[in-house]
């Protein structure tokens, strides 16, 4: 006899079709069996050692969260119940051109205080792996749901190239097609690049070019996070189309925005410039939250020659008071790369987290109410912070246009992505409630999508572009991940107050047909593993 069957669930089975009342048979880790209108037919209704009923609630494939940064809090969390509990059964990690693989000793410990402040400084992990294989062993051993990862190209310029603001030499680009093409044999689904993050944005397009060519070698995908989200947004995506189109590639680009005041309004434009190239054959997708503000560390604001050769060399740059006004010049008067051309808007920049207990006064307060509670400039704070941070801080970015936001996430190649960060004291409500927020407020709420349209962006869409050939959909021998969901309750807890407060009305999920939500509440079962790149 069979493991489960879920009894009389309203299906949304992630194509995008209308939904349809079904009972779902699932053992051994998969479906095996779909009985359509069992009740109302009068036929044999299948039997299994458990029966769930699911008499109100939707099923649909679990969700996917195509940009996490998860890297460090899947090791170190075992509950996880920020992506869990909104029906998350797989997460792509290794985003924005930085992770932990591959690497050897130097480039760990840079890469590890680099991003302090995206997955905190990691003492309590052990970092036992260096390849990205290894690391995806690690993955193996048992997580709260699955993962996916993408090679980070900036870390793999750290390892090959160091942290100089210089073109790779031929034995240097040579060894980082090494070193990703190694990636892509050992499970990798693509490649990432953080393009205003230092040291991927030194790369320039040919060197780029040529590692998507071994990606696409491969059958992974490319997935930048590009040079400008402001000033430079539309030639920066468009720059990225011709890339990945002179490479061959695939092209996924990571959180899709149009940011700051200079792009209220122009989603449209980026919608037509991706039509076109889907119109002439590119393979495109995308991945948005549904917010307007973003979020990033303090660090990252900074022009990338105040962030070349690494951290040590940024805290002596801060610390020499020529330099730092160097840099507060290009931040406030120029608008420098680091913040996406625009010049600085300190009410805008809301410190979210500190890696020091002993700054969480400025916790939650923008710098410049901080700078008028202190009487100082906003640029002194910042520096403070960094300075005594050692390049810890978090921010939220109040950047965005709700109307942008909408119009992107209507694409038909949208997906959806939560951009989690899990650092800091007062993250982003985005960690914990992205998926929930799609269902709850631009489905129920709003009707921006409808319930079918937007189950098939979170679930079969990602797993198109992940080229998985048994997620994403509730078909028969696919995979029992699985989430149900209270279509007239479901919701983000989070807010920007009080933003680690878990999502309503998602009471079960299943990852590898075993519950790790269960009535609410998160199970002690470990069902995830890595999802590695499917052989082409």
């Amino acid at each position: 006899m069979e493991e489960l069957v879920i009894r009389d669930a309203d299906v949304v089975d992630g194509s995008g079709a209308d939904a349809y009342r079904a009972d779902v048979v699932v053992d051994g880790g998969r479906i095996v069996s779909i009985v359509k209108e069992a009740a109302a037919a009068g036929c044999q209704r299948p039997e299994a050692r458990r029966e769930l009923d699911a008499e109100g609630l939707v099923l649909a494939p679990g969700f996917i969260d195509m940009h996490a940064h998860s890297d460090l809090a899947l090791l170190r969390d075992p509950d996880h119940s920020a992506k869990a509990a909104q029906g998350v059964t797989l997460e792509v990690i290794g985003q924005d051109g930085l992770s932990y693989a591959p690497v050897d000793d130097r480039t760990l410990a840079e890469v590890r205080r680099a991003i302090a402040g995206w997955n905190g400084p990691g003492d309590d992990v052990d970092f036992d792996w260096r390849s990205v294989g290894e690391y995806l062993d690690r993955l193996d051993a048992g997580i709260a749901v699955n993962a996916a990862y993408l090679i980070p190209q900036g870390t793999v310029r750290a390892l090959a190239v160091g942290w100089d603001d210089r073109e790779a030499t031929d034995a240097e680009l040579e060894h980082m097609r090494r070193l990703v093409a190694e990636g892509m044999e050992q499970g990798a689904v693509g490649m990432s690049s953080g393009l205003t993050y230092t040291p991927g944005m030194y790369a320039k397009d040919a060197e780029l070019t040529e590692l998507c060519r071994v990606v696409a070698s491969y059958g992974g995908y490319y997935c930048p996070h590009h040079r400008s989200y402001g000033a430079g947004a539309l030639q920066a995506y468009e720059e990225m189309v011709e890339l990945t189109r002179e490479a061959g590639c695939p092209l996924h680009l990571a959180h899709a925005t149009m940011n700051f005041g200079v792009n209220k309004g122009r989603a449209p434009e980026l919608l037509t410039l991706l039509d076109d190239a889907l119109a002439a054959g590119a393979d495109i997708t995308l991945d948005t939250y549904p917010y307007t503000p973003g979020c990033t560390t303090l660090v990252a604001l900074l022009p990338s020659w105040a962030s070349e050769g690494g951290p040590d060399r940024i805290m002596e740059r801060l610390a020499d008071d020529d330099t730092a006004e160097r840099i507060r010049h290009h931040m406030e008067e120029i608008g420098s790369d680091g913040s996406h051309g625009v010049p600085m808007e300190w009410e805008t920049i809301e410190i979210s987290g500190t890696g020091d207990p002993a700054l969480a006064e400025y916790v939650g307060r923008t710098v410049l109410e901080s700078a008028r509670l202190r009487g100082e400039s906003p640029w002194t704070v910042a520096r403070h912070l960094l300075l005594a941070d050692r390049l810890a801080p978090t921010i939220l970015q109040h950047v965005g246009h709700e109307e942008n936001v909408r119009a992107i996430m209507r694409h038909r190649v949208h997906t959806g992505g939560s951009d989690g960060i899990l650092q800091g004291a007062k993250p982003h409500p985005r960690a914990y409630g992205t998926f929930p927020h799609y269902l709850g407020h631009y489905v129920r709420e709003l009707g921006v999508l409808s319930l079918e349209e937007c189950v098939a962006h979170l679930t079969s869409r990602p797993a198109a572009r992940l080229r998985l050939p048994d997620r994403g959909l509730v078909r028969e021998g696919y995979r029992a991940d699985l989430v149900l969901f209270d279509p007239a309750t479901v919701a983000a807890g989070s807010t920007y107050e009080s933003p680690r407060v878990l999502p309503t009305g998602i009471p079960y999920v299943l990852v590898d047909g075993r519950f790790v939500m269960e009535d609410g509440r998160r199970t002690d079962v470990l069902a995830g593993r890595s999802v590695r790149r499917a052989p082409r």
